[in-house]
């Protein structure tokens, strides 16, 4: 599927699904809705009123269902009925799953994508993950023909007039945001080093009209940078801290998206086995999620300033690699004890979060990364962890995360009691906790907060995506949809107005229980 462009408009038109392979998509209840005249041009002449009546009447989703209408041409598919207060509305991780399996084989392929509006944001975005862009299979670099999959929404419920044009083209923004994140993500160290890693953000750069600020080497050490310096010291190409700057005119506050860019984590001389390292190119999923999430914000109307801070490097071995027992002074003028080289995300973000409070003067700091892999086990594979010092912003991230798809639930914030596991007899703290059995991803968030302090007034948010930021063996673009939709408020766009959950009186929590009470079925 890695040649496959995807296409949202208003209106498929119609074809025979011979010729143009058809999957139709929602919630059974959703998929009764659908009169017979709006899917009669893409099914017949090959399937008739009776056999599409006959087919919604044997979908039976435990938790999902399909039946084919036409060989392999044409399939319906149901999403689950019920979701648990947990889950998503839109039950994007199953929107994905059965795109992936149900979807027919075809050079020219439709998706009839059948949900509420509110749900449509977040079903576009899973349908994107079900088409990821990277590939080095022989077979697909001798194929030339470039294949299409037009995706057309049709709205149930509430609020359910056409897709207006704006709401396609935010669709299309975030769903390249999506895509462009799981290639980063998917392609492997030996092309996406750090140099590469530059090359992908100065594109966005330029198609944005942005010049980044880029400081690497030698230039880190000099001006204090310990932590991406030390990490990255010992790799071929060396680390960097990258800027993209957004700032227009009328800002009332400023934002600053902090994403972890570890192109390759070996674990350094505190080195990871042969089991564990496969799969440490994913260790760039914060970066890339902030790349791809800034991308689509500045191009859907970003009304505040915003500064997307990348922190690159590669965690290798080599004659200049750190020690464990070596001691770091990092940007925030606070020295650091290292025993553990594979703890090293934090050092990095550690500096890009004092960057952005120190020079960028941010109100909001966001640091997203894959940072633990008790990230797993304490939210496990679908949800992200988010720790902060607000409440308010806490509530607001797992808000955000159901009406994008992107899940994410909350992590104990108490830095008075595990903020000692970082006790050193000779720094002001060591990189990694004395006690593993001691809430390890939170107290991995509370090292990077301590380097902008704990009573600093601004927002800080962290957000741990390890596990969810990979399906299997495939990157999901996880976290590209929950920066849109956490930050919708600030966004020119109604519909990131509409998935965001800050800054509307809708969104008081008795609105909140009575609009989901009406929207989902809780198990």
């Amino acid at each position: 599927m890695a040649n496959v462009g995807l296409q949202f408009q208003a209106s498929a038109g119609d074809a025979d699904p011979q010729s143009r392979p058809l999957l139709l998509l929602g919630q059974l209840h959703h998929l009764h809705r659908v009169p017979w005249s709006h899917v009669r041009g893409k099914l017949q002449p090959r399937v008739t009123e009776e056999l599409w009546q006959a087919a919604l009447s044997t979908l039976n989703p435990n938790p999902t269902d399909s039946c084919p209408l036409y060989l392999n041409y044409a399939t319906v598919a149901a999403l689950p009925s019920r979701v648990s207060r947990h889950n998503s509305p839109s039950a994007a991780h199953f929107v994905t799953r059965l795109v992936r399996t149900c979807l027919p084989p075809g050079t020219h392929r439709c998706i009839l994508m059948v949900c509420e509006r509110s749900d449509a944001f977040a079903s576009a975005c899973a349908l994107a993950r079900a088409f990821p862009l990277f590939t080095h299979r022989s077979g697909a670099s001798r194929r030339t023909e470039k294949k299409t999959v037009t995706v057309e929404f049709f709205l149930v419920g509430q609020d359910n007039g056409p897709v207006e044009v704006s709401t396609l083209q935010c669709l299309t923004n975030a769903t390249e945001g999506v895509r462009l994140a799981a290639r980063i993500v998917d392609t492997p160290c030996n092309e996406m080093n750090t140099d590469t890693f530059l090359e992908e953000i100065k594109k966005v750069g330029k198609d944005l009209g942005i010049t980044p600020t880029i400081i690497r080497d030698e230039e880190l050490k000099t001006r204090g940078f310990g932590g991406i310096y030390g990490v990255g010291k010992a790799a071929v190409h060396p680390p960097a801290l990258a800027v993209l700057s957004h700032t227009p005119e009328g800002a009332t506050q400023t934002i600053a998206w902090v994403g972890k860019g570890i192109v390759y984590d070996t674990g350094g001389l505190s080195i990871k086995g042969k089991t564990t390292m496969p799969g440490m190119k994913r260790d760039c999923g914060g970066a890339a999620a902030v790349l791809g999430a800034f991308r689509a914000a500045i191009k859907q109307g970003f009304k505040d300033n915003l500064h997307a801070v990348f922190c690159l490097a590669e965690n290798s071995v080599g004659p200049n690699a750190t020690r464990p027992d070596d001691i770091h002074l990092l940007y925030s003028g606070k020295t650091v004890e290292i025993n553990n080289t594979d703890a090293e995300g934090r050092l990095v973000l550690a500096d890009g979060v004092s960057y952005a409070c120190k020079d960028l003067g941010a109100d909001i700091i966001l640091d997203i990364a894959t940072l633990t892999g008790a990230q797993g086990i304490a939210t496990g594979k679908y949800h992200a962890a988010v720790l902060t010092n607000s409440a308010e912003w806490e509530a607001a991230c797992v808000k955000a995360g159901t009406r994008c798809g992107d899940l994410v639930h909350p992590l104990v914030y108490c830095p008075e009691l595990h903020f000692s596991e970082f006790t050193s007899a000779v720094a002001d703290m060591k990189n990694s906790v004395a006690d593993r059995d001691n809430s390890p991803s939170s107290c991995a968030g509370l090292f990077i907060a301590s380097h902008i302090g704990f009573d600093w007034p601004g927002v800080w948010v962290h957000l741990d995506i390890a596990a969810p930021v990979h399906a299997g063996e495939r990157a999901t673009g996880f976290g590209v949809a929950l920066l849109l939709a956490l930050f919708g408020r600030a966004s020119e766009d109604p519909l990131l107005n509409l998935v965001s959950p800050l800054g509307c009186e809708a969104d008081a929590p008795e609105a909140d229980a009575e609009r989901d009470s009406k929207r989902r079925r809780l198990v």
